[in-house]
C-alpha cells in the first residue's frame, strides 16, 4: 500500500491499452485530429499537463465492451454513455463482428458538446474509461510480472517451494497500445498506466523501434464479474 501511495502522487498518468479493441466514433468527421489537453497527475499539479491527440478512431480496452453486460457494469454496451478520459462523452451504439462472432469494432457517437468530459447540460455518467488515437498510438511489448509464487508460504516445512511457483508469474502482450507520447519514454524512465499499474521502460530491451514496458506494481479494478 505504501509504495502504491508513493507511486501515485510522482508519477505522471498516462494511457496505454493492454488488450486493444478499435473504437469508431460514427458522428466525428471524418480526418480530423484535435489535441486535447491531459493533466498528468490530478494529484500532483506539479507534474503538469500534456496534449494528447484525439480522432475518429480509437483503441480502448476489450474489458470495456460488453454486448450483453451483468449486472454493475457501467462500461460500454449498447445503449449505454460512458466518458473518454479527457476527451468526450460517447453513447455506445453497438458493434462489428467477424464471420465467427467476435467482436472486432465498437460503435459510438460522441456530445461534442462534452469536450473535456463536462456536458454542457451537466449530466453525469458512471464509467470513464481510458483509451489512445488509432493513427497516433505506438505499439509496444508489455511484460506483467505477477506473484513469483502462488503459495503466500512456499518455505514452509514440508512444502516443495518449486511446487508452488506461479505458471502465470510472468505474461507477455505483443500489440499493445501506447500513446504517442510514450515513444520517446527513455529506457528505466518510470510511469503510472491508467488503470493498469506502475511501470518502467525496460532498460536492455526497449528501443525507439520496439517499445518494451514492464509493470512493477499492479492497481485493483473496481469491477469483479460476478458480483
Amino acid at each position: 500500500y505504501c509504495i502504491r501511495e508513493d507511486l501515485k502522487m510522482k508519477k505522471s498518468r498516462m494511457m496505454a491499452v493492454l488488450d486493444p479493441i478499435k473504437l469508431v466514433i460514427d458522428n466525428y468527421p471524418e480526418g480530423q485530429t484535435e489535441m486535447l489537453p491531459v493533466v498528468n497527475n490530478p494529484e500532483n499539479e506539479a507534474l503538469g499537463s500534456r496534449e494528447v491527440p484525439f480522432g475518429k478512431e480509437l483503441y480502448i480496452e476489450r474489458e470495456d465492451f460488453m454486448e450483453e453486460p451483468p449486472k454493475k457494469y457501467f462500461r460500454m454496451f449498447p445503449g449505454n454513455e460512458v466518458r473518454l478520459m479527457s476527451a468526450y462523452f460517447v453513447k455506445c451504439t453497438g458493434c462489428v463482428k467477424d464471420e465467427n462472432g467476435h467482436v472486432t469494432e465498437v460503435l459510438c457517437e460522441y456530445d461534442p458538446n462534452s469536450r473535456g468530459g463536462d456536458p454542457a447540460d451537466g449530466r453525469k455518467v458512471k464509467s470513464t474509461i481510458h483509451w489512445v488515437d488509432a493513427e497516433n498510438c505506438f505499439d509496444a511489448e508489455v511484460r506483467l510480472y505477477s506473484n513469483l509464487f502462488d503459495d503466500p508460504d512456499p518455505d514452509a516445512a514440508g512444502k516443495d517451494f518449486l511446487a508452488c511457483l506461479n505458471p502465470h508469474s510472468l505474461e507477455i502482450r505483443q500489440g499493445c497500445k501506447v500513446e504517442a507520447s510514450l515513444a520517446s519514454a527513455q529506457p528505466a524512465s518510470r510511469f503510472q498506466f491508467m488503470r493498469q499499474g506502475y511501470f518502467c521502460a525496460d532498460s536492455k530491451d526497449s528501443q525507439p523501434d520496439h517499445l518494451v514496458f514492464n509493470r512493477a506494481v499492479s492497481l485493483k479494478d473496481s469491477y469483479k464479474p460476478g458480483k
